[in-house]
């Protein structure tokens, strides 16, 4: 095998694909990257036997063939290489050299043979969306997902292609995150599945080089596809698609809808950036509580430790009964810091009961929103 490729295009493959890498010390071929030349292009797979990553980059291939490497190690040498021209040639002996002009590095690998590969789905269901809006879709409900490890149904985004709609749902148990997106789904195409979080970050991090993702699961995997754009200026080397495939969380995931409040609740109208900055300085002085206090048209939000207190008071649109409820501040800021509307509702009835961000659709907007957030005890 030999190559010569972009130093740049070269890392930016190697990045994509390295925080895949486990940590199974039983087998180290999984922390090797298997690297693949052919057809002007220079194909990059690693896998850690739950998730697994492919992107191609292209090259200038004079010989076929493949190895594995060290990916890690090849992708701080790769980084820090002056030449901007990168050659890479491969011997009999399952070992590469890497170089540039005056730069030579000889790295010891593995027989390509060894590589398991990445599972093919059979019988899948599939879909197509928008990179930017699944991505977007995510990233407003990933932080709500459990770390817990007793609780394993919860630590993934639950997926769910349902009559008129897809909806991505998240919970630890304090607070549940939904959003829905309007979307035609056969009752044949209909299905589920629960998304683990490690898969769930490696999917928001996917760079901006393609339009449309497609997505398609069976009972045990699902599989995400990045299409490249055609245009060779924007996408930083890469080729044909960026694929990733997981297995997904096992079980069933709990009913969520039944968490939702179904009584009437009062209702405010909030500008979304203005409540963030001030419960974030709020929490300056109590990481722990900061409590809501809501009156007709404006809206304090207070924290009070042994350091001290704090007070902020913002306008907001509302007409009903003072209330005051109070809620653990990260709960509140990361629906907030997620969210891209400018204004959104919180609706709240008491003290004891839940706090509700919402989003709803609009003419021209298909996605909707909802956050629950249980209540702290108020003082």
């Amino acid at each position: 095998m030999k190559f010569k490729i972009n130093r740049d295009h070269f890392s930016s493959g190697l990045q994509l694909v390295t925080s895949v890498v486990g940590a199974r010390k039983t087998m180290p071929i999984l922390q090797n990257v298997l690297i693949e030349a052919k057809d002007g292009l220079v194909r990059l797979t690693t896998t850690n036997l739950d998730l697994g990553a492919r992107c191609s980059v292209k090259a200038d291939v004079s010989s076929e063939g493949s190895i594995t490497l060290p990916v890690k190690e090849v992708g701080r040498i790769v980084r820090e290489l002056a030449d901007i021209e990168v050659s890479v040639e491969t011997s009999d002996h399952a070992k590469a050299t890497i170089s540039t002009r005056g730069s030579i590095f000889n790295v010891v690998g593995m027989d390509s043979k060894e590589f398991p590969p990445l599972p093919e789905l059979e019988g899948q269901k599939e879909f197509t969306l928008e990179r930017n809006e699944i991505i977007s879709m995510l990233k407003s409900v990933s932080y709500a997902q459990s770390v817990n490890e007793e609780r394993y149904m919860l630590k993934g985004v639950f997926f769910q292609f349902s009559k008129e709609k897809l909806s991505l749902v998240a919970t630890d148990g304090r607070r549940l995150a939904v959003t829905n997106r309007e979307m035609k789904v056969e009752e044949e195409e209909e299905g589920e599945f629960i998304l683990p979080s490690l898969t769930v970050s490696e999917i928001e991090k996917l760079p901006d080089i393609g339009n449309e993702i497609s997505i398609s699961f069976t009972d045990r995997q699902v599989a995400f596809e990045l299409k490249v754009k055609a245009d060779d200026n924007s996408t930083g080397g890469f080729r044909e698609s960026v694929y990733l495939v997981s297995k997904v969380v096992e079980g069933k995931y709990p009913n969520y809808k039944q968490v939702i409040p179904k009584d009437d609740f009062n209702h405010a109208e909030i500008e979304r950036e203005l409540m963030q900055e001030c419960v974030h300085r709020a929490a300056l002085v109590s990481d722990e509580k900061v409590t809501l206090r809501i009156k007709s048209e404006e809206m304090e939000i207070t924290g009070q430790s042994v350091v001290g207190d704090a007070c902020e008071s913002m306008p907001i649109t509302y007409s009903g009964e003072d209330a005051a409820v109070s809620f653990n501040p990260r709960f509140l800021l990361d629906p907030l810091k997620s969210i891209t509307k400018d204004k959104i509702s919180l609706e709240f009835r008491d003290d004891m009961s839940p706090g509700v961000f919402k989003v709803n659709e609009t003419e021209g907007n298909k996605l909707s929103f909802l956050c629950v957030v249980m209540p702290i005890r108020t003082d």
